[in-house]
């Protein structure tokens, strides 16, 4: 089975009983070598203090006077929300509960880019052992940005990063640089289109982040984010569930819905209402999902068996941010009636 992910952090944790991930001492220590954190040439004696009694116990309480010893205000920020962060991660006990346990609040507090990298090793956990690279691609929503292109009815994700990487020419080096600042053309980048025919090249590119995923109706990128989508409810959730691509809601009086995005939750909410959705809002609906339950006695008793729908969408940049955390907090389970 390919390893992949291998920057995820995933590899640091350990497994418990159950299947979920709990943080290590090394897990921890990752965290303060991140460059935010990482003391630097004209770092001061306090920062450099603290940071070295938290590589050797990275799981020790720091005092308020050990934090206001840092010289730096921005570093002794950054040291607060980390700590805050950690100690999270701690008192949940592992990464799963800690991620579900952020959006069981009133508000959330912790910084995006800890989402994202949460959300990325749960989704590393949730795909160990599966042999298929289109779903560690599908994955890939999860937690990085894509950007979308609807041309000649194909739907195609590249991520976003890559994509600006390459706008910006600095994909070529100074040289592509030069030739952007001088507003001369510059040849477009040719990123490949994962699919069937070619979907090992993941196993050796998963890090490169220049593969496009098409996730247009019947294909198998979109069946494989079908998929991935299942296997993230059925780990953060506990319940078993069905999820289908659609290429339209023909259910004219449908009970519940998800949107995996703000823009689609928006969509599908004036949908529902009856509020008229112009022509240029649906155009960024790119995908649709119906997902049953299993067991229909695991859902509110008034919508027991009933289809839930499912939609992604771009924003007006063609910007796909997925919300995963959605399937968390906005399916119709009984214990949440």
């Amino acid at each position: 089975m390919p390893d992949f992910w291998r920057n995820s952090g995933f590899h640091l944790l350990a497994r418990d009983r159950a299947g979920r991930l709990a943080p290590t001492d090394d897990f921890l220590r990752a965290y303060l070598l991140r460059p935010e954190i990482r003391p630097i040439e004209e770092s001061g004696p306090g920062e450099r203090a603290l940071h070295a009694a938290l590589l050797d116990a990275p799981d020790r309480a720091v005092s308020e006077r050990e934090l206001e010893a840092i010289e730096d205000p921005d570093t002794r920020f950054n040291y607060r929300v980390l700590l805050d962060f950690l100690a999270r991660l701690r008192r949940a006990g592992s990464v799963e509960a800690c991620y579900a346990g952020i959006f069981a609040e009133e508000s959330v507090r912790v910084p995006p880019l800890f989402l994202d990298q949460l959300a990325q090793i749960v989704l590393r956990n949730v795909l160990d052992g599966v042999d298929d690279p289109l779903e560690a691609r599908a994955g890939e929503l999860f937690f990085r940005e894509q950007k979308a292109s609807v041309e000649g009815g194909a739907i195609m994700l590249a991520d976003l990063e890559t994509v600006e990487m390459h706008a910006s020419g600095s994909a070529y080096g100074a040289l592509g640089r030069l030739i952007v600042e001088a507003q001369a053309p510059l040849k477009s980048a040719t990123l490949e289109v994962l699919d069937e025919g070619n979907a090992v090249l993941y196993w050796e590119r998963d890090q490169r982040h220049d593969l496009v995923l098409a996730i247009n109706y019947g294909r198998a990128g979109l069946a494989a984010l079908a998929r991935v989508l299942e296997r993230w409810v059925r780990h953060l959730v506990g319940v078993e569930v069905s999820v289908t691509p659609l290429r339209q809601v023909e259910d004219a009086r449908w009970s519940w819905h998800v949107g995996l995005d703000a823009q689609s939750t928006a969509i599908l909410n004036d949908l529902w209402r009856g509020v008229e959705v112009d022509s240029g809002r649906m155009r960024q609906l790119l995908a649709l999902f119906r997902l049953e339950f299993a067991d229909a006695a695991l859902m509110r008793r008034d919508l027991a068996g009933k289809p839930v729908y499912l939609a992604l969408a771009m924003d007006e940049a063609n910007v796909v941010r997925m919300k995963p955390q959605n399937l968390l907090t906005n399916l119709p389970l009984a214990a949440h009636s």
